[in-house]
């Protein structure tokens, strides 16, 4: 059976190929695009326009790549000053070049790469995880809905999530998300939502991300977490 296609702005034609980190420590580092279901990752144009709009926030944020395909987005972040990123892909050749990227970028221990379908692995995450999130599935699955409801319990108080579908299909989120930035094109929309702190009494106001050390008992080179289903 056919795998479903993965969104038009990561479809590749000629099969296998790179993409680079565009900006921060690794500016300029090659990730490989490996040549599956039509993958390649978000075009450079939208990531530098994203991590733009993130610049004020990336750092010190926890991140969560969801549907992380090459790890552009999670791998960007980093680079950009994040202190760690999970990145959650279901294909095991796809998971296993995440892995192997992490491990030959300096500084790469950051990331946490995820074997697993990201539907059943959401439910089993601790509740405010994540200061930023991307959400981008395979385009004709209808995942994008019960992702987004998997995903929103996992997000702090003034988190930033980016969402990338298709044009027409709608993006409902609860009140306490707001649109911040979005753009598009012929075939897909790409839109940064911001959720609003809850404040307690005493809180006043409350930044938009905190900073979360990483786990200093991590290994410096990474291995691949495969979810039990």
């Amino acid at each position: 059976m056919k795998k479903p296609a993965r969104n038009p702005s990561r479809a590749v034609a000629n099969g296998p190929g790179q993409v680079r980190v565009i900006g921060g420590r690794w500016r300029g580092s090659k990730l490989p695009v490996v040549d599956s279901a039509g993958l390649r990752p978000t075009p450079d144009r939208v990531r530098e326009t994203l991590f733009n709009w993130l610049a004020p926030v990336i750092d010190g944020a926890m991140v969560l790549d969801l549907f992380a395909g090459s790890g552009a987005l999670g791998l960007e972040a980093l680079s950009r000053g994040a202190a760690s990123a999970v990145l959650v892909e279901r294909d095991p050749v796809l998971a296993a070049s995440l892995l192997a990227t992490t491990q030959r970028l300096q500084g790469g221990h950051a990331a946490r790469v995820v074997q697993a379908d990201a539907m059943h692995w959401l439910p089993t995450q601790p509740r405010a995880s994540f200061d930023i999130a991307f959400v981008d599935p395979p385009f004709a699955t209808g995942l994008l809905e019960p992702a987004l409801a998997g995903v929103l319990p996992l997000m702090r108080d003034g988190a930033w999530l980016h969402v990338e579908g298709p044009v027409d299909e709608p993006v409902t989120l609860p009140g306490t998300w707001s649109l911040h930035r979005e753009g598009r094109t012929r075939e897909v929309r790409h839109a940064l939502y911001r959720h609003r702190p809850v404040l307690t009494a005493g809180d006043g106001t409350r930044a938009g991300v905190d900073t979360l050390p990483i786990d200093p008992a991590r290994p410096d080179v990474p291995d691949l977490e495969r979810f039990a289903q």
